[in-house]
């Protein structure tokens, strides 16, 4: 599908008139990460639409001369166009990591294209202007790749070492996953986009206010950093064994969001956890869609 800046991949399933779920996958991920989510929601009559990122897979950019650029405002812009450019009037998001942050910035910018939306690990909104100010130790030992990734050496590492660097932080994440090398790689292929390098290490500069933004997106990141609230019904659910943030350290956004909100700890899943928990993922959409 086209957008106005991006040719986007995306699987689709689930009948065509049926409510539209929008699955979002993570960093380093893709579509994968929704192979369990996707057919039991189909099956009980969702229209499943699961794009790629830009920067993963068969989504690329339309314009050669385009930042590529992976910061909040972008990825949350793709969702809209990418609804736009389907037709839809609103869907039910779900996402987490990169997922999560983009389906966050749609609900809080464009809240009349979001139904509802499921929040794995919860309100994935940044705050810039606050990203200077130090974690404990142990939540700075966690994001060991993010300093990485602000050196020329993490960039080249990066650049030849991708798929070693997912499979690690695969295990760092989900502790208590077990995955095989055909799962494994069957992700890992989406890594060699030609943009994948570029997009990650923008975005997780420009996060910290360590990379410019694309200048297209100003007007959004200035919206952004407000906070805005969410209002759509939400559902947080939350791993208790991320291992890349502790479910407690996300309990203070709950407050941002201001419509009907949930949360749920979900014992022993991890980072990817609508790989290793799908069922609860399915059981919060249908929860959702059950209020209208």
């Amino acid at each position: 599908m086209r957008t106005p800046v991006l040719e986007i991949g995306f699987l689709e399933s689930g009948p065509a008139e049926g409510p539209v779920v929008i699955l979002l996958h993570g960093w380093p991920s893709d579509v994968h990460d929704y192979d369990e989510v996707a057919p039991p929601l189909a099956e009980a009559g969702f229209r499943v639409l699961v794009p790629w990122l830009r920067g993963f897979g068969p989504t690329s950019f339309l314009d050669a001369k385009k930042p590529r650029s992976g910061q909040q405002a972008a990825l949350g812009a793709d969702v809209r166009d990418f609804i736009d450019a389907l037709s839809i009037k609103s869907a039910i998001l779900v996402g987490y990591d990169w997922g999560g942050r983009a389906a966050c910035v749609a609900a809080a910018l464009w809240p009349e294209r979001v139904t509802a939306l499921v929040a794995i690990t919860g309100y994935g909104i940044q705050n810039i202007a606050a990203a200077s100010r130090p974690a404990s130790a142990e939540q700075e030992h966690r994001y060991w790749y993010q300093w990485y990734f602000h050196t020329d050496r993490g960039r080249a590492g990066l650049t030849n070492n991708r798929a070693e660097i997912a499979r690690l932080l695969w295990h760092l994440w989900s502790p208590n996953w077990t995955f095989d090398d055909a799962t494994f790689h069957a992700t890992a292929s989406s890594f060699d986009n030609l943009d994948f390098v570029e997009v990650t290490i923008q975005s997780y500069r420009h996060r910290y206010g360590n990379a410019p933004g694309d200048p297209a997106y100003d007007d959004l990141e200035a919206a952004l950093a407000t906070r805005p609230p969410i209002t759509a019904p939400t559902i947080v659910l939350h791993g208790e064994a991320d291992g890349v943030g502790a479910a407690a350290g996300s309990i203070p956004h709950d407050r941002l969001f201001t419509g009907q909100m949930e949360r749920r700890l979900v014992p022993r899943a991890g980072h990817f956890l609508s790989r290793e928990n799908p069922q609860d993922v399915v059981a919060a959409v249908t929860r959702l869609a059950a209020r209208d």
